[in-house]
């Protein structure tokens, strides 16, 4: 592959109703995308950073200068770029920022995919059609809407439920959910708004049989998580944790995590992904993809991912028109009537991307 050109888009879309986590509320999403031109076929790549260091110390400015100033440039001067792993080595150099670079690795790896006439999921040796989907609901001012959409997603036939909790939102919430839905697939995403200090919290949360509990320690600690998982029944599971394989490599040997959400651009993208999908097998640990309310572009890359055969959990993978009013790829992903997503099948990450629809909600654009 030769790079002609790296365009960065700034893109803004509106959710259809405010989500809202430990770190605030979001009514619209802005988003950075990458397009790697080569010849008459291009990549896409999108990156999960927000405006302000909430979730990781990236921002979308962050991640559009890293790609203007570093990355671009340096893809572009390269002669030949046989295989997107070598996407590693070229930007060696850059300490961290593991957001920017898989924002641009995941283009490479459509691209690659165009060029080779293989589906990401067959470049990853992806071994499922269909991948199991689960649901993300945020904190409610009302619990009766809360209860509503557990109602929907168990409508919809997602195979699990994630809750979102901070101090305040936690252990009686919980109960009143398990009064009402006793055999619901339930799970508990604190977003590292505990300490070890709340480990009472914890305890409690024991008794409703949730399948984990994520991150609820601080979002760079791996120590006290272990203490922690010493102290519960319940298996903890990483996600902020884990920005790397030594990260995960690291939890795995401490007894740190049991389970491991896998975010791809948390971890600087799909190559790194796959060493912590070989991690885990060793460890026999599962895996499952975590969203960040992605587009469709960064949507069909984690049903890319969890179409491998150790993303055994459900996965923080909804359907397309979940949380957003208009889409930008085609055709867009819908649930089936066993809650579950078709791993797409054409090149690439197997979706058509609108340039046209990206070009119309840009609020910015720069081409190297």
């Amino acid at each position: 592959m030769k790079i002609d050109s790296v365009t960065i888009y700034k893109i803004i879309m509106n959710l259809k109703r405010p989500f809202r986590t430990s770190f605030g509320v979001q009514k619209t999403r802005e988003i950075v995308l990458t397009k790697l031109q080569s010849g008459d076929l291009c990549g896409w790549g999108e990156s999960v950073t927000d405006t302000g260091p909430w979730y990781s110390p990236e921002t979308n400015n962050s991640v559009t200068y890293i790609i203007k100033k570093f990355i671009g440039p340096w893809l572009k001067k390269e002669k030949e770029i046989e295989h997107p792993k070598d996407f590693t080595s070229i930007v060696s150099k850059i300490r961290g920022n593991p957001m920017a670079k898989a924002c641009v690795e995941d283009a490479l790896w459509d691209l690659y995919g165009t060029i080779k006439g293989k589906s990401l999921s067959e470049l990853l040796g992806g071994t499922k059609n269909k991948i199991p989907s689960g649901i993300s609901l945020g904190i409610e001012n009302d619990f009766a809407v809360l209860l509503q959409k557990i109602e929907y997603a168990i409508e919809k036939k997602y195979k699990r439920v994630k809750i979102k909790i901070e101090p305040g939102w936690d252990v009686e919430i919980i109960k009143q959910i398990r009064d009402h839905f006793p055999d619901l697939g339930l799970m508990v995403d604190a977003n590292a708004a505990y300490s070890l200090k709340d480990a009472e919290i914890f305890k409690k949360l024991d008794k409703y049989d949730l399948m984990m509990i994520e991150q609820p320690l601080h979002y760079k600690d791996i120590i006290e998580h272990s203490k922690l998982q010493k102290m519960i029944s319940t298996p903890i599971c990483l996600d902020e944790s884990i920005k790397s394989f030594d990260d995960a490599k690291h939890a795995l040997e401490m007894d740190a995590t049991r389970i491991i959400n896998i975010k791809p651009s948390r971890v600087g993208g799909i190559t790194e992904t796959l060493e912590i999908h070989r991690l885990a097998e060793e460890f026999k640990v599962p895996l499952w993809v975590g969203g960040m309310l992605e587009t469709g572009i960064g949507r069909a890359k984690n049903v890319a991912v969890a179409s491998m055969k150790n993303f055994t959990l459900p996965n923080d993978i909804s359907e397309s028109e979940r949380y957003f009013t208009e889409y930008i790829i085609d055709p867009i992903f819908k649930l089936d009537n066993n809650g579950e997503l078709g791993v797409p099948k054409e090149n690439g990450i197997g979706v058509n991307v609108i340039q046209e629809k990206i070009e119309k909600l840009a609020i910015s654009k720069e081409k190297i």
